[in-house]
């Protein structure tokens, strides 16, 4: 198969090269789509679908002829298909269900702020991260030479660890949130407005954990492929890492401002390191 690129740019002729060109007329056309509906959260849609896509581009290129990138490619599916799942059972393919974050960051910087946010950050910027953190794809199909090796069953044993780790952390805050609608719902008072049991007794956000984990492992297959710790396709997951770190802090701000009793939670456990904090010796 040969590789169609529609952009000039420095991975033109390569598969990876046309996922970009698909990234880049995506990314205007989420803005342009956000300025008409008024949905900001057209990226949140698109977050667990494009890395697929992008992988199978790849894939298709080697005529599905690369262990490597097959092995990354059937993960990156698995781990779409679930999160896929999770959006859509919270409604989130609605239009016009903005995730409550990006409501609580327009009300911060108005109108005008909103849209500079937008333009810059929310369509654009996002829809390169998305690329970005699916890059270590590009680097296995360079290395398709090098056979697989113990590091590539390390990382796939790793990513099913985290995959299974997220899937339960969704799940168990999934029934917590329909058991507190449906107490509401039925006129009882909820004593526990937060999570604070299962994996989450561990680490405040275990989902965003396995997510991060995910797709740091996910890295490692570059690093097999290339034999080098370090190289370009690192970029995606370090900016990854900063925007959840970004997002965990505008969550933890909406949820220590409206339940009183978080705030305490906090002192006790990590945001996503899933470790007890070392009690403190001044305390009983």
């Amino acid at each position: 198969m040969t590789a169609l690129n529609l952009i000039e740019h420095p991975l033109a002729g390569t598969p990876f090269g046309l996922a970009l060109d698909l990234c880049l007329i995506l990314a205007v056309a989420v803005w342009l789509l956000s300025v008409l509906t008024r949905d900001y959260s057209l990226v949140d849609n698109l977050w667990s679908l494009l890395p697929p896509v992008y992988c199978l581009i790849v894939a298709a290129h080697a005529d599905f002829d690369s262990a490597r990138v097959n092995v990354m490619t059937a993960l990156v599916i698995a781990w779409s298909a679930r999160l896929t799942f999770n959006h859509a059972r919270k409604d989130g393919y609605r239009l016009r269900n903005m995730d409550y974050r990006w409501a609580y960051t327009r009300e911060k910087l108005g109108p005008v702020g909103f849209q500079v946010l937008n333009i810059t950050f929310i369509a654009p910027v996002q829809m390169l991260l998305i690329w970005l953190f699916t890059s270590p794809v590009h680097q296995a199909w360079l290395g398709q030479e090098t056979p697989l090796g113990w590091l590539d069953f390390l990382a796939a044993a790793l990513f099913v660890v985290l995959f299974v780790g997220e899937a339960t952390g969704d799940e168990q805050m999934w029934r917590f949130q329909q058991d507190k609608k449906r107490r509401l719902a039925g006129g009882e008072t909820v004593t526990e407005p937060f999570i604070s049991t299962g994996l989450f007794r561990y680490c405040r956000h275990p989902s965003y954990f396995c997510e991060l984990g995910m797709w740091w492992v996910f890295y490692l297959f570059a690093v097999a492929a290339s034999g080098q710790w370090l190289n370009w396709t690192v970029f995606g997951v370090v900016l990854l890492t900063a925007l959840l770190i970004g997002s965990t802090r505008i969550t933890e701000a909406i949820s220590a401002a409206k339940y009183p009793g978080y705030r305490d939670y906090q002192a006790a456990t990590f945001a996503l390191i899933p470790l007890p904090r070392p009690q403190r010796t001044d305390e009983p």
